[in-house]
């Protein structure tokens, strides 16, 4: 063998026979992998650039004859590598560890973007479809992408943000096109074909708004869908949040809430979020809740998911009336 092949790793001479079998024979070698050796040799075989008819001999001399049909690997190696898993593990197995692979090997122009100035990043987008903003923006990191979207005018921010909310991600047969039309943006680098953007990306970015950008970004959603912009606001805040709340907040809900929705919304919570409930109350009440959960026992989960929405549910009421404060991220006081 030559000293071009016998410098490759094993792992790497493993991935140009994998690359050159064809589907079915592939499938069941990785039918005999374990899943950490899948994904490492679907990583290889995702990285192999520019293998030669030459180099595919020296490692499969013994194959030589079957080899002379395939020439060079092609480097659009996604849909082989897929084919492959599929049939090997199935469709839900094959996902989740194409999920890895792909992440893997991409993002570093993601990573780049994530580096620089948000201002600069909302000039090198601000004039792409909002689709293709919206792209970027549940790639990047949530402050990064909060500050980005803070850079533009009121109206296309509120249409990225409806964008994330009901982004699915990039359809496979839809990557090659979007890559190619951020190329220029990202240096050339894929984007990752993960489970990003929805309703709880939405939420996590609006979370890191001022509430003026909040409110009018929600407004914005609600009159696309009033549904999706439930969903986004159930996500924004959930019950642990309450942890963080002031004192004049608990001591605002507290007055809303009855014993027993408490006794059964506290149950399974951690100390610190019970200790806030409590370090708001007197202590005499305080003690008849400690009672009433320890006389209750245990208590269904879906009871107490019912109480803790109910809870949920003045907190919005409160706050939608200007009654409490969930952030203090404007520094305002009236």
């Amino acid at each position: 063998m030559s000293s071009t092949s016998s410098s490759r790793s094993g792992l790497d001479r493993s991935a140009i026979l994998m690359m050159a079998m064809d589907d079915d024979t592939a499938a069941e070698v990785f039918k005999h992998l374990s899943s950490r050796d899948a994904q490492q040799l679907g990583m290889r075989m995702a990285a192999l650039r520019n293998v030669s008819s030459e180099q595919i001999e020296e490692v499969l001399r013994e194959f030589s004859d079957e080899l002379d049909q395939y020439g060079a690997i092609n480097i659009n190696s996604s849909e082989h590598i897929r084919s492959v898993l599929i049939k090997a593990m199935g469709e839900e197995r094959a996902a989740s560890l194409l999920e890895d692979i792909f992440e893997n090997n991409e993002g570093s122009g993601i990573d780049a973007l994530n580096m620089m100035e948000a201002n600069v990043v909302a000039e090198m987008i601000r004039d792409e479809h909002p689709q293709i903003i919206a792209t970027i923006i549940v790639h990047l990191e949530r402050n990064q992408a909060a500050d980005v979207l803070l850079c533009f005018e009121e109206r296309l921010r509120n249409d990225v943000i409806l964008r994330v909310a009901t982004f699915s991600g990039v359809q496979p047969a839809a990557l090659a096109e979007l890559t190619e039309v951020l190329g220029s943006l990202l240096d050339g680098q894929n984007l990752k074909r993960s489970k990003m953007g929805g309703v709880s990306t939405a939420a996590e970015i609006l979370n890191l708004l001022n509430s003026s950008h909040e409110e009018a970004a929600l407004a914005s959603v609600r009159e696309h869908d009033e549904n999706l912009a439930q969903r986004i606001i159930d996500e924004m805040f959930v019950f642990e949040d309450l942890e963080k709340a002031d004192n004049r907040t608990m001591q605002r809900i507290l007055i809303e809430l009855d014993n027993d929705t408490l006794a059964v919304a506290l149950k399974g919570t951690s100390e610190a979020l019970f200790t806030r409930f409590t370090a708001n109350m007197a202590s005499r009440a305080a003690d008849l809740l400690r009672e009433d959960m320890e006389m209750r026992g245990p208590v269904r989960l879906s009871q107490v998911e019912s109480e803790r929405k109910r809870i949920l549910d003045t907190v919005r009421r409160l706050a939608d009336a200007g009654e409490i404060t969930l952030s203090g991220d404007d520094d305002e006081y009236v």
